[in-house]
Protein backbone atom coordinates (compact mmCIF):
# COMPACT_ATOMS: atom_id res chain seq x y z
CA UNK A 1 0.00 0.00 0.00
CA UNK A 2 1.30 3.53 -1.05
CA UNK A 3 2.35 5.94 1.54
CA UNK A 4 1.47 9.23 0.79
CA UNK A 5 2.83 13.03 2.07
CA UNK A 6 -0.03 15.19 2.37
CA UNK A 7 -1.39 18.70 3.14
CA UNK A 8 -4.90 19.53 4.70
CA UNK A 9 -6.55 21.81 6.57
CA UNK A 10 -8.79 21.54 9.71
CA UNK A 11 -12.24 22.62 10.26
CA UNK A 12 -10.62 25.66 12.08
CA UNK A 13 -8.53 26.54 9.31
CA UNK A 14 -5.49 25.17 10.70
CA UNK A 15 -2.84 23.91 8.00
CA UNK A 16 -1.85 20.06 8.61
CA UNK A 17 1.05 18.10 7.28
CA UNK A 18 1.98 14.88 7.41
CA UNK A 19 2.57 10.79 6.38
CA UNK A 20 -0.19 8.26 5.68
CA UNK A 21 -0.83 5.07 4.18
CA UNK A 22 -3.87 4.61 1.84
CA UNK A 23 -5.05 2.46 -1.13
CA UNK A 24 -5.65 5.58 -3.03
CA UNK A 25 -6.14 9.32 -2.84
CA UNK A 26 -9.39 9.07 -2.34
CA UNK A 27 -9.08 7.02 0.27
CA UNK A 28 -6.81 8.94 2.19
CA UNK A 29 -9.20 11.78 1.77
CA UNK A 30 -12.14 10.16 3.29
CA UNK A 31 -9.27 9.18 6.47
CA UNK A 32 -8.70 12.75 6.87
CA UNK A 33 -12.13 13.78 6.52
CA UNK A 34 -13.08 11.13 9.29
CA UNK A 35 -10.34 13.07 11.92
CA UNK A 36 -11.96 16.29 10.85
CA UNK A 37 -9.58 17.61 7.87
CA UNK A 38 -9.95 18.11 4.40
CA UNK A 39 -7.43 17.33 1.97
CA UNK A 40 -5.50 20.46 -0.44
CA UNK A 41 -2.89 18.26 -2.04
CA UNK A 42 -0.83 14.45 -1.88
CA UNK A 43 1.68 12.98 -3.41
CA UNK A 44 3.19 9.17 -3.44
CA UNK A 45 5.99 9.36 -0.93
CA UNK A 46 8.56 8.00 -3.90
CA UNK A 47 7.64 10.47 -6.34
CA UNK A 48 8.52 13.25 -4.09
CA UNK A 49 12.08 13.11 -5.03
CA UNK A 50 11.17 12.64 -8.72
CA UNK A 51 8.92 15.96 -9.07
CA UNK A 52 12.08 17.55 -7.20
CA UNK A 53 14.83 16.43 -9.46
CA UNK A 54 12.30 17.72 -12.48
CA UNK A 55 12.15 20.73 -10.65
CA UNK A 56 16.03 21.05 -10.28
CA UNK A 57 16.18 20.04 -14.52
CA UNK A 58 13.97 22.70 -15.16
CA UNK A 59 15.00 25.63 -13.35
CA UNK A 60 18.35 25.39 -15.43
CA UNK A 61 16.11 26.54 -18.38
CA UNK A 62 16.01 29.78 -19.29
CA UNK A 63 15.34 33.20 -16.81
CA UNK A 64 12.36 35.04 -15.90
CA UNK A 65 12.48 38.20 -17.92
CA UNK A 66 11.51 41.48 -16.30
CA UNK A 67 8.67 42.05 -18.85
CA UNK A 68 7.43 38.46 -17.33
CA UNK A 69 7.42 39.95 -13.88
CA UNK A 70 6.26 43.17 -14.22
CA UNK A 71 2.84 41.74 -15.89
CA UNK A 72 2.89 39.24 -12.93
CA UNK A 73 2.78 41.79 -10.76
CA UNK A 74 0.38 44.14 -12.47
CA UNK A 75 -2.15 41.42 -12.74
CA UNK A 76 -1.66 39.97 -9.28
CA UNK A 77 -2.57 43.71 -7.86
CA UNK A 78 -5.81 43.54 -10.05
CA UNK A 79 -6.67 40.26 -9.03
CA UNK A 80 -6.41 41.41 -5.51
CA UNK A 81 -7.82 44.43 -5.63
CA UNK A 82 -11.17 42.40 -7.46
CA UNK A 83 -11.08 40.25 -4.05
CA UNK A 84 -9.69 36.83 -5.38
CA UNK A 85 -7.75 35.39 -2.92
CA UNK A 86 -4.34 35.06 -2.90
CA UNK A 87 -3.75 31.29 -3.32
CA UNK A 88 -5.98 31.40 -6.20
CA UNK A 89 -4.35 34.72 -8.02
CA UNK A 90 -1.21 32.63 -7.95
CA UNK A 91 -2.55 29.43 -9.17
CA UNK A 92 -4.40 31.30 -11.83
CA UNK A 93 -1.34 33.38 -12.75
CA UNK A 94 0.63 30.11 -13.04
CA UNK A 95 -1.46 28.53 -15.48
CA UNK A 96 -1.30 31.33 -17.75
CA UNK A 97 2.12 32.03 -18.23
CA UNK A 98 4.13 29.95 -20.69
CA UNK A 99 7.63 30.37 -19.14
CA UNK A 100 8.11 26.56 -17.08
CA UNK A 101 10.69 28.19 -14.66
CA UNK A 102 8.69 31.01 -13.68
CA UNK A 103 5.05 28.59 -13.39
CA UNK A 104 6.95 25.99 -11.43
CA UNK A 105 7.32 28.74 -8.81
CA UNK A 106 4.22 30.32 -8.76
CA UNK A 107 2.58 27.04 -7.82
CA UNK A 108 5.06 26.11 -5.32
CA UNK A 109 4.75 29.55 -3.54
CA UNK A 110 0.89 29.07 -3.57
CA UNK A 111 1.52 25.69 -1.51
CA UNK A 112 3.55 27.73 0.47
CA UNK A 113 0.92 29.71 1.33
CA UNK A 114 -1.60 27.15 1.76
CA UNK A 115 0.36 25.68 4.10
CA UNK A 116 0.02 28.80 6.51
CA UNK A 117 3.64 30.66 5.56
CA UNK A 118 3.35 33.87 4.37
CA UNK A 119 3.83 35.41 0.64
CA UNK A 120 6.96 36.59 0.95
CA UNK A 121 8.63 33.81 2.60
CA UNK A 122 7.37 31.78 -0.36
CA UNK A 123 9.04 34.25 -2.92
CA UNK A 124 12.53 34.09 -0.75
CA UNK A 125 12.97 30.53 -1.69
CA UNK A 126 13.57 31.87 -5.31
CA UNK A 127 15.87 34.87 -4.83
CA UNK A 128 17.14 34.65 -9.16
CA UNK A 129 13.55 35.50 -9.76
CA UNK A 130 11.96 37.72 -6.79
CA UNK A 131 15.39 39.59 -5.56
CA UNK A 132 15.57 40.76 -2.22
CA UNK A 133 13.95 44.30 -3.24
CA UNK A 134 10.98 42.27 -4.23
CA UNK A 135 10.80 39.91 -1.07
CA UNK A 136 10.95 43.04 1.04
CA UNK A 137 8.58 44.85 -0.23
CA UNK A 138 6.05 42.30 -0.42
CA UNK A 139 6.35 41.83 3.35
CA UNK A 140 6.10 45.35 4.46
CA UNK A 141 2.57 44.93 2.48
CA UNK A 142 2.13 41.92 4.10
CA UNK A 143 2.54 43.51 7.67
CA UNK A 144 1.13 46.71 7.17
CA UNK A 145 -1.63 45.09 5.03
CA UNK A 146 -1.42 47.30 1.83
CA UNK A 147 -0.11 44.90 -0.57
CA UNK A 148 -1.97 46.07 -2.98
CA UNK A 149 -0.85 49.39 -2.53
CA UNK A 150 2.96 47.85 -2.51
CA UNK A 151 2.36 45.90 -5.79
CA UNK A 152 1.53 48.86 -7.40
CA UNK A 153 4.20 50.32 -6.51
CA UNK A 154 6.56 47.68 -7.81
CA UNK A 155 5.06 47.53 -11.11
CA UNK A 156 6.11 51.33 -11.25
CA UNK A 157 9.45 50.74 -10.44
CA UNK A 158 9.74 47.90 -12.60
CA UNK A 159 7.89 49.85 -15.93
CA UNK A 160 10.86 52.77 -14.92
CA UNK A 161 13.14 50.18 -14.96
CA UNK A 162 12.73 48.38 -18.03
CA UNK A 163 11.94 51.81 -19.78
CA UNK A 164 15.47 52.76 -18.50
CA UNK A 165 17.10 49.37 -20.20
CA UNK A 166 15.24 49.50 -23.67
CA UNK A 167 16.90 53.24 -23.85
CA UNK A 168 20.25 51.93 -23.21
CA UNK A 169 20.00 49.16 -24.90
CA UNK A 170 18.72 50.53 -27.97
CA UNK A 171 21.36 53.35 -27.61
CA UNK A 172 24.09 50.33 -28.23
CA UNK A 173 22.08 48.57 -31.23
CA UNK A 174 24.00 50.86 -33.95
CA UNK A 175 27.67 50.63 -32.34
CA UNK A 176 27.35 46.44 -31.66
CA UNK A 177 26.36 46.01 -35.31
CA UNK A 178 29.03 48.45 -37.17
CA UNK A 179 31.74 46.64 -34.54
CA UNK A 180 30.20 43.33 -35.44
CA UNK A 181 30.40 44.01 -39.21
CA UNK A 182 33.88 45.57 -38.92
CA UNK A 183 35.09 42.33 -37.20
CA UNK A 184 33.42 39.74 -39.57
CA UNK A 185 35.37 41.74 -42.65
CA UNK A 186 38.47 42.11 -41.20
CA UNK A 187 38.18 38.01 -40.27
CA UNK A 188 36.88 37.50 -43.73
CA UNK A 189 40.10 39.78 -45.18
CA UNK A 190 42.63 37.66 -43.10
CA UNK A 191 41.38 34.59 -44.47
CA UNK A 192 40.56 35.23 -47.98
CA UNK A 193 42.76 38.30 -49.31
CA UNK A 194 46.41 38.13 -47.21
CA UNK A 195 47.08 34.22 -47.74
CA UNK A 196 47.14 35.09 -51.38
CA UNK A 197 48.98 38.04 -51.09
CA UNK A 198 51.37 36.28 -48.81
CA UNK A 199 52.13 33.74 -51.60
CA UNK A 200 53.15 36.68 -54.16
CA UNK A 201 55.43 38.42 -51.70
CA UNK A 202 56.99 34.72 -51.23
CA UNK A 203 57.63 34.49 -54.97
CA UNK A 204 58.93 37.46 -55.30
CA UNK A 205 60.88 36.93 -52.41
CA UNK A 206 60.64 40.76 -50.88
CA UNK A 207 61.33 41.14 -47.58
CA UNK A 208 58.35 42.54 -45.18
CA UNK A 209 58.36 45.15 -42.19
CA UNK A 210 57.46 43.81 -38.86
CA UNK A 211 53.87 44.61 -39.15
CA UNK A 212 53.27 43.14 -42.82
CA UNK A 213 54.46 39.60 -41.11
CA UNK A 214 52.26 39.61 -38.35
CA UNK A 215 49.20 40.41 -40.43
CA UNK A 216 50.15 37.60 -42.99
CA UNK A 217 51.31 35.16 -39.68
CA UNK A 218 47.47 36.03 -38.11
CA UNK A 219 46.08 35.32 -41.85
CA UNK A 220 47.73 31.84 -42.60
CA UNK A 221 46.85 30.62 -39.64
CA UNK A 222 42.51 31.68 -39.36
CA UNK A 223 43.08 30.12 -43.08
CA UNK A 224 44.19 27.02 -41.78
CA UNK A 225 42.63 26.53 -38.57
CA UNK A 226 39.91 28.83 -39.13
CA UNK A 227 37.87 25.54 -37.14
CA UNK A 228 39.60 27.28 -33.80
CA UNK A 229 38.42 30.68 -33.61
CA UNK A 230 34.99 29.66 -32.13
CA UNK A 231 36.68 27.74 -29.58
CA UNK A 232 39.20 30.49 -28.91
CA UNK A 233 36.34 33.10 -28.67
CA UNK A 234 34.59 30.81 -26.06
CA UNK A 235 37.84 30.31 -24.14
CA UNK A 236 38.14 33.63 -23.81
CA UNK A 237 34.17 34.35 -22.70
CA UNK A 238 34.74 31.68 -20.40
CA UNK A 239 38.16 33.25 -19.04
CA UNK A 240 36.42 36.55 -18.95
CA UNK A 241 33.87 34.85 -16.71
CA UNK A 242 35.52 33.18 -14.20
CA UNK A 243 37.63 36.70 -13.98
CA UNK A 244 34.36 38.92 -13.24
CA UNK A 245 33.32 36.41 -10.93
CA UNK A 246 36.15 36.88 -8.29
CA UNK A 247 36.26 40.38 -6.04
CA UNK A 248 39.68 41.80 -7.59
CA UNK A 249 39.16 40.87 -11.09
CA UNK A 250 35.37 42.53 -10.94
CA UNK A 251 36.59 45.45 -9.02
CA UNK A 252 38.58 45.89 -11.78
CA UNK A 253 36.32 45.50 -14.76
CA UNK A 254 34.04 47.73 -12.72
CA UNK A 255 36.71 50.55 -12.65
CA UNK A 256 37.66 50.18 -16.32
CA UNK A 257 33.53 50.52 -17.25
CA UNK A 258 33.34 53.42 -15.02
CA UNK A 259 36.60 55.22 -16.18
CA UNK A 260 35.19 54.68 -19.92
CA UNK A 261 34.70 57.41 -22.18
CA UNK A 262 31.04 58.54 -22.99
CA UNK A 263 29.68 55.21 -21.46
CA UNK A 264 31.30 55.73 -17.99
CA UNK A 265 29.13 59.01 -17.54
CA UNK A 266 26.33 56.84 -18.37
CA UNK A 267 26.81 53.85 -16.20
CA UNK A 268 26.84 56.29 -13.15
CA UNK A 269 23.55 58.33 -13.76
CA UNK A 270 21.63 55.06 -14.51
CA UNK A 271 23.47 53.64 -10.73
CA UNK A 272 22.22 57.25 -9.15
CA UNK A 273 19.08 56.97 -10.82
CA UNK A 274 18.66 52.88 -9.44
CA UNK A 275 19.96 53.78 -6.30
CA UNK A 276 17.76 56.41 -5.23
CA UNK A 277 14.28 55.16 -6.74
CA UNK A 278 14.22 52.03 -5.23
CA UNK A 279 15.39 53.67 -1.48
CA UNK A 280 12.51 55.85 -2.16
CA UNK A 281 10.14 52.68 -2.72
CA UNK A 282 11.44 51.35 0.30
CA UNK A 283 11.55 53.95 2.80
CA UNK A 284 7.78 55.37 1.53
CA UNK A 285 7.09 51.88 2.28
CA UNK A 286 7.92 51.62 6.06
CA UNK A 287 11.15 49.75 5.59
CA UNK A 288 13.59 51.39 7.90
CA UNK A 289 16.55 52.93 6.71
CA UNK A 290 19.22 50.69 7.34
CA UNK A 291 17.64 47.79 6.04
CA UNK A 292 16.33 50.07 3.00
CA UNK A 293 20.39 50.68 1.78
CA UNK A 294 21.31 47.14 2.47
CA UNK A 295 18.31 45.83 0.31
CA UNK A 296 19.86 48.38 -2.26
CA UNK A 297 22.97 47.11 -2.13
CA UNK A 298 21.96 43.73 -2.93
CA UNK A 299 20.29 45.01 -6.26
CA UNK A 300 23.49 47.25 -7.54
CA UNK A 301 25.28 45.09 -10.11
CA UNK A 302 28.52 47.10 -9.88
CA UNK A 303 30.50 46.25 -6.79
CA UNK A 304 32.07 49.76 -6.32
CA UNK A 305 28.45 51.31 -5.66
CA UNK A 306 27.26 47.76 -3.64
CA UNK A 307 30.37 48.66 -1.32
CA UNK A 308 29.75 52.03 -0.75
CA UNK A 309 25.70 51.56 -0.04
CA UNK A 310 26.56 48.57 2.59
CA UNK A 311 29.52 51.21 4.47
CA UNK A 312 27.29 53.73 3.97
CA UNK A 313 24.17 51.17 5.82
CA UNK A 314 27.15 50.79 8.31
CA UNK A 315 27.37 54.48 9.52
CA UNK A 316 24.20 55.63 9.00
CA UNK A 317 23.00 52.44 11.53
CA UNK A 318 25.75 53.66 14.58
CA UNK A 319 24.08 57.41 14.04
CA UNK A 320 25.32 58.93 11.09
CA UNK A 321 23.26 60.83 8.65
CA UNK A 322 22.55 59.66 4.88
CA UNK A 323 24.00 62.78 3.31
CA UNK A 324 27.19 62.63 5.79
CA UNK A 325 28.09 59.57 4.90
CA UNK A 326 27.84 59.69 1.46
CA UNK A 327 30.13 62.52 0.84
CA UNK A 328 33.48 60.41 0.54
CA UNK A 329 31.58 59.12 -2.30
CA UNK A 330 31.38 61.93 -5.12
CA UNK A 331 33.27 59.95 -7.39
CA UNK A 332 30.63 57.92 -8.19
CA UNK A 333 27.49 59.48 -6.92
CA UNK A 334 26.98 63.26 -8.03
CA UNK A 335 26.95 65.68 -5.50
CA UNK A 336 23.44 66.54 -6.28
CA UNK A 337 22.00 63.52 -4.38
CA UNK A 338 24.06 64.12 -1.10
CA UNK A 339 22.53 68.01 -1.52
CA UNK A 340 19.23 66.61 -2.27
CA UNK A 341 19.53 64.04 0.94
CA UNK A 342 20.38 66.90 3.04
CA UNK A 343 17.41 68.91 2.40
CA UNK A 344 15.30 65.26 2.74
CA UNK A 345 16.58 64.88 5.94
CA UNK A 346 16.01 68.19 7.05
CA UNK A 347 12.40 68.82 6.24
CA UNK A 348 11.23 64.58 6.95
CA UNK A 349 10.79 64.41 3.26
CA UNK A 350 13.34 61.93 1.96
CA UNK A 351 11.36 59.69 -0.31
CA UNK A 352 9.53 62.31 -1.89
CA UNK A 353 12.72 64.26 -2.87
CA UNK A 354 14.41 60.66 -3.61
CA UNK A 355 11.41 60.00 -6.17
CA UNK A 356 12.01 63.63 -7.65
CA UNK A 357 15.77 62.93 -7.88
CA UNK A 358 15.34 59.70 -9.66
CA UNK A 359 13.19 61.17 -12.08
CA UNK A 360 15.78 63.50 -13.09
CA UNK A 361 18.25 61.10 -13.26
CA UNK A 362 16.01 58.76 -15.17
CA UNK A 363 15.64 61.60 -17.86
CA UNK A 364 19.57 62.49 -18.03
CA UNK A 365 19.84 59.14 -18.83
CA UNK A 366 17.30 59.47 -21.71
CA UNK A 367 18.50 62.60 -23.03
CA UNK A 368 22.67 61.10 -22.91
CA UNK A 369 21.61 57.53 -24.43
CA UNK A 370 19.17 60.12 -27.54
CA UNK A 371 22.61 61.32 -28.36
CA UNK A 372 24.81 58.18 -28.04
CA UNK A 373 24.50 56.91 -31.48
CA UNK A 374 25.98 60.39 -32.51
CA UNK A 375 28.92 60.82 -30.23
CA UNK A 376 29.59 56.75 -30.96
CA UNK A 377 29.75 57.51 -34.77
CA UNK A 378 32.64 59.91 -34.78
CA UNK A 379 34.81 57.92 -32.70
CA UNK A 380 33.93 54.17 -34.86
CA UNK A 381 34.76 56.12 -38.00
CA UNK A 382 38.42 56.93 -36.79
CA UNK A 383 38.94 53.49 -35.01
CA UNK A 384 37.53 52.03 -38.56
CA UNK A 385 39.73 54.68 -40.17
CA UNK A 386 42.63 53.48 -38.10
CA UNK A 387 42.20 49.80 -38.64
CA UNK A 388 41.93 50.32 -42.32
CA UNK A 389 44.98 52.72 -42.28
CA UNK A 390 46.99 49.85 -40.57
CA UNK A 391 45.90 47.21 -42.76
CA UNK A 392 46.56 48.62 -46.16
CA UNK A 393 49.88 50.55 -45.18
CA UNK A 394 51.07 47.25 -43.76
CA UNK A 395 50.17 45.22 -47.17
CA UNK A 396 51.25 48.07 -49.10
CA UNK A 397 54.53 49.27 -48.07
CA UNK A 398 56.07 45.85 -48.92
CA UNK A 399 54.77 47.09 -52.58
CA UNK A 400 55.92 49.86 -52.98
CA UNK A 401 59.46 49.42 -51.71
CA UNK A 402 59.42 46.38 -54.44
CA UNK A 403 58.83 49.07 -56.76
CA UNK A 404 61.72 51.86 -55.71
CA UNK A 405 64.12 48.68 -55.94
CA UNK A 406 62.90 47.95 -60.28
Amino acid sequence: MPRYSYIAKTLEGEPRSGFLEAKSEHELARVLRKEGSVLISANIEGEISKKKQFAIRLFFLGKVSLVEKMMFTRNLRVMISAGVSLPRALHLLAEQTKNKKFRLALLDVEKEIIRGQGFSVGLAKYPNIFPEFFQSMVKTGEEAGTLEEILEVLNRQMEKEQELKSKVKGALVYPAVIVSAMVIIGILMLVIVIPKLSQTFDELEVELPLTTRMIIAFGNFLARFWYTLPLILLLFFILFKIISKTKTGKSIIDSLILKTPIVGPIIKKTNASHTVRILSSLISSGVPIVRSLEVVSGTLGNIHYKEAILEVARKVEKGSKLAEVLKPYQNIYPILVIQMLEIGEETGETSVILEKLADFFEEEVANATKNLSAIIEPVLMIIIGAAVGFFAISMLQPIYGMLQTL
